[in-house]
């Protein structure tokens, strides 16, 4: 790396512990106020209730940047904590984020304000005030190329091409507490239902611009059927969703495609959603969970919208989640075993 380029990046993103320290106090306090606090401790108070619901299946949804921002250990410690059954994320958070930072690379602090075509000119992509080497991100996508090039050639669902990524790691991790090889260790599935649209994507245009014959592919499709069967096996489910996007509305759809499939599957019966999306516009993202219950896919007896940036309360919630321990009692689902059969 050029001096210059090492100005920029020279302050690595550090992660936030939450199990370092214990929420309890200002949840609780936070209960007793009103506007996006209050909603905070609702949604704590949620999440704590689903996890207290033995037959009920959590699916974390994860949009946007936070796992670049620092807050990529709280999921990751969510997973071994027992607190997620499925992940449905987006390509970036689960590959260039995750994946990246656990073949031993770094997101950096930086600048808004930086002059970004000075970036281009170093090679560095900025994610608002947060530095991302470029040159890194390309081994990334030949990593993922690396890893299709061991697999038979056949359609995968995202969750079984992801799972062979959280294999890899077992034994080539630079980092070992990552995302994708918790969840691969602890039998937690991860969808990507817009797979292409991330580092992978490049890792398998790549792959198949050189590959003479059958090819490794992504069938979004089964994606679909396999979380869809979740969810009809699920006696409840919750969703715990940070930001919006393909995530948020995969998840919810599960319902319906249970219907379409002549299941009487009943609607996600608890529902938290972070976001800081305007509703006035009508798109999916910014679209409220009461909206989400006139499509029957979210009951509203348990639903908290918190209106809020993540990184400021998503770590509140799970530390206090966390502390308060009834994640030890949770019995595994085992979901990968399951849709295997």
């Amino acid at each position: 790396m050029d001096k210059e380029k090492k100005i920029f990046l020279k302050s690595p993103v550090e992660h936030i512990n939450i199990k370092s320290f214990d929420a309890t106090p200002i949840i609780k306090a936070m209960r007793r106020m009103s506007f996006s606090a209050r909603e905070t401790a609702n949604a704590a108070e949620l999440l704590q209730r689903m996890i207290k619901d033995r037959d009920c299946a959590i699916i974390l949804t994860i949009a946007g940047s936070t796992s670049a921002a620092g807050c990529m250990q709280v999921y990751v410690d969510m997973v071994k904590s027992k607190m997620v059954d499925a992940i449905v994320a987006t390509g970036a958070t689960i590959v260039d984020m995750d994946f990246f930072e656990a073949l031993g690379f770094r997101h950096y602090q930086g600048s808004q304000f930086a002059d970004n075509h000075k970036l281009r000119e170093l090679y560095i992509n900025r994610i608002y005030d947060t530095y991302i080497d470029e040159e890194e991100l390309q081994a990334c996508d030949k990593t993922v190329k690396k890893i299709a090039d061991s697999l038979e050639p056949k359609p995968y669902s995202s969750r079984e091409f992801i799972r062979e990524m959280g294999r890899y790691l077992t034994k080539n991790a630079k980092k070992k507490d990552s995302l994708v090889q918790a969840a691969f260790e602890n039998n937690v599935p991860i969808f990507c239902p817009a797979f292409s649209d991330s580092s992978a994507g490049f890792g398998l245009v790549l792959y198949q611009y050189n590959k003479k014959g059958p090819t490794v592919s992504i069938d979004s499709v089964k994606d679909f059927l396999e979380l869809t069967k979740i969810k009809m096996k699920a006696p409840t489910t919750g969703l715990f969703m940070v930001g919006g996007g393909v995530p948020k509305n995969f998840a919810q759809d599960s319902v319906v495609c249970a219907e379409v499939l002549g299941q009487n599957t009943p609607m996600h019966k608890y529902a938290v959603q972070i976001t800081v999306a305007d509703v006035r516009d009508g798109a999916c993202s910014s679209s409220t969970l009461k909206e989400a219950h006139s499509w029957g896919k979210v009951d509203t007896s348990f639903e908290q919208m918190v209106f809020a940036e993540a990184t400021t309360v998503l770590p509140l919630i799970v530390s206090y989640a966390y502390h308060q321990g009834d994640w030890k009692e949770r019995v595994p689902k085992n979901y990968n075993d399951f849709l295997d059969k």
